[in-house]
């Protein structure tokens, strides 16, 4: 019986800490629209509600249709290029804008991916 109870308990504790790292790892999309008026809408368009921004970069809702893997969107974020200013964003702030991003794509999202663990292959004939 003590066996089963730590089990139980070792089971519970190890399932919260993967949920917690999995809400860490999407990221807060309120957080994200936040950050995104305050860094981005000089450039991009990230609001339906905002008036104008560069003719020269695209507007979130493009962006969202366009790039729909989470990690690659981070990771372009994470590398700064021109003619986008390296603003210093904090892990933490890249996921949570990449959050707000993909909260944008009208488009129903696929179940994430659990980290780790390889796609199933197509089983042959």
């Amino acid at each position: 019986m003590q066996l089963r109870r730590l089990t139980l308990a070792t089971a519970l504790a190890s399932g919260s800490v993967i949920f917690a790292n999995f809400a860490l790892a999407a990221g807060d999309v309120q957080r994200g629209a936040i950050i995104a008026k305050r860094w981005c809408a000089s450039c991009h368009v990230v609001t339906s509600d905002q008036a104008s921004a560069s003719a020269d970069a695209p507007s979130f809702f493009d962006i969202a249709q366009r790039r729909t893997d989470r990690k690659k969107l981070g990771n372009f974020l994470m590398d700064p290029h021109p003619p986008m200013p390296d603003m210093h964003l904090s892990r933490k702030e890249i996921d949570d804008i990449v959050s707000y991003i993909r909260s944008l794509d009208p488009r129903p999202q696929p179940p994430p991916e659990p980290e780790g663990k390889d796609k199933e292959l197509p089983k042959k004939g």
